[in-house]
């Protein structure tokens, strides 16, 4: 019986990530789920993204978390519609908790689609939300061991983005090491190293998200 519970809730969720692709798909929109640890600059990275698209792009956001709307509050301050799902306790988001809050979206308003998904290297990996792209985005003060240690999140992810190289000179993290790791769990994966606090290296993140934008449009 408990396998049979575990394959009706797999079911289930695989159900709700198709329907929502379809949705997307519908709606051409290009949706984004972006996971990380804690800390390593999911928000802050969102909130640069979407000051630099927000002239070209209609943007909106599916912001996850245990607890409280921080994040979405600062998400709202720039203008963007921002859906909050409070997970309270669960690590990661899954398909359902995404078709739930499509409803409260003009999805034919919409061009791009960001998920921020909870904090955690290792849940969020195994849920497909309907997405287009899964990106990670990984901190350097983090450390070099963080890829080899997560080959599931890495393995599972079309874009790992390398965030915080302004410290590359404080901290011990190696940037060539950890593109080899990279090559080594996923060699079809893009890199993309940058810093959200300086800007080095946001330009090709932003041509990169414009480039994906436009292969969605053509489907």
């Amino acid at each position: 019986m408990k396998i049979m519970l575990q394959e009706d809730v797999l079911k289930d969720q695989n159900l709700a990530a198709t329907f929502n692709r379809e949705m997307f798909k519908k709606n051409h929109m290009l949706v984004i789920n972006l996971m990380s640890s804690p800390g390593a600059g999911k928000t802050t990275l969102l909130e640069e993204t979407i000051k630099a698209l927000q002239n070209e792009f209609q943007m909106a956001v599916i912001e996850g978390d245990l607890a409280t709307e921080l994040d979405a509050e600062r998400l709202r301050s720039l203008g963007v519609k921002t859906v909050q799902i409070n997970t309270v306790g669960g690590c990661h988001l899954d398909a359902r908790m995404i078709t739930k809050t499509l409803p409260e979206f003009e999805l034919d308003s919409i061009d791009i689609l960001f998920i921020e998904n909870i904090g955690n290297l290792v849940c969020p990996s195994g849920y497909d939300l309907g997405q287009d792209y899964k990106i990670v985005i990984l901190s350097v003060p983090e450390g070099n061991d963080k890829i080899p240690k997560y080959p599931v999140m890495f393995r599972r992810t079309d874009v790992t983005i390398i965030n915080k190289i302004d410290l590359l000179p404080y901290v011990s993290f190696n940037l060539e090491k950890a593109k080899r790791n990279l090559n080594e769990i996923n060699p079809q994966a893009q890199l993309k190293a940058l810093s959200v606090k300086t800007g080095e290296g946001m330009k090709e993140w932003i041509n990169w998200i414009k480039d994906a934008y436009r292969q969605c449009a053509k489907q």
